[in-house]
């Protein structure tokens, strides 16, 4: 097993055509190691979020390679690259997007509905989830009866639900107090120290404090 999970060769990712034309990413390279927490900080605008986006192919570059876990995404057709997706990788964003009208284990399970988990093991791993989260209370609660932080646990939960190597965070505490955001990021570290590779996208420099490692994306180029 290679220590490198995730690395990226000439990066680049160009929006719009002809003359309006937007780099997103110009030439990116960077190598994550696995089991580290990461974090990519920089001004608004300047790739930070296309970055992650190509890093768990949930989008194609315009040039360049990414590979993860020694998979050439470029080279993956759209069936094999959800599939590499599905299994390698788990994604937390800013907006909690939690399905209201379900509860905390439901929104959890629908992750695994989708990759086709025996229903028998749905149940009994979003609740092994969200109690690891520390939310043995609110497994059967809705979303509008969570705090913030609480609604974060449980979309970490939902992003944990496959078992990924890779945990993708963009701005995870955007919307957070706090002391809501401390207690995301207490899990965040607990589930790094449990093996996982984390990378998180944020402008906050208190969660970059906490990173083993910062990359820093200004005009779509890694600094230094």
């Amino acid at each position: 097993m290679s220590e490198v999970m995730v690395s990226t060769e000439g990066l680049q990712k160009v929006y719009g055509s002809g003359n309006v034309r937007t780099h997103a990413l110009r030439g990116v390279e960077l190598s994550i190691r696995r089991g580290s927490f990461v974090a990519i900080v920089g001004p608004s605008g300047h790739g930070k979020s296309t970055l992650l986006n190509l890093i768990g192919g949930l989008d194609r570059p315009t040039g360049g390679k990414v590979y993860l876990d020694g998979v050439d995404l470029t080279q993956c057709h759209d069936k094999e690259l959800a599939r590499v997706r599905g299994n390698k990788v788990g994604f937390v964003f800013q907006f909690f997007n939690l399905l209201s009208s379900l509860t905390a284990s439901e929104n959890v399970e629908v992750a695994m509905m989708f990759a086709r988990v025996k229903e028998s093991i749905q149940k009994k791993r979003a609740e092994e989830l969200l109690i690891l989260l520390g939310l043995e209370e609110k497994i059967g609660a809705k979303p509008f009866e969570l705090s913030g932080g609480q609604q974060q646990r449980v979309a970490i939960a939902r992003a944990l639900a496959n078992d990924p190597e890779l945990l993708l965070m963009d701005e995870p505490t955007g919307n957070l107090d706090s002391d809501s955001e401390e207690e995301v990021l207490g899990q965040v570290s607990r589930l790094h120290e449990g093996g996982k590779t984390v990378v998180i996208v944020t402008h906050n420099l208190r969660i970059a404090d906490r990173a083993e490692k910062v990359f820093e994306i200004r005009d779509g180029k890694v600094m230094g």
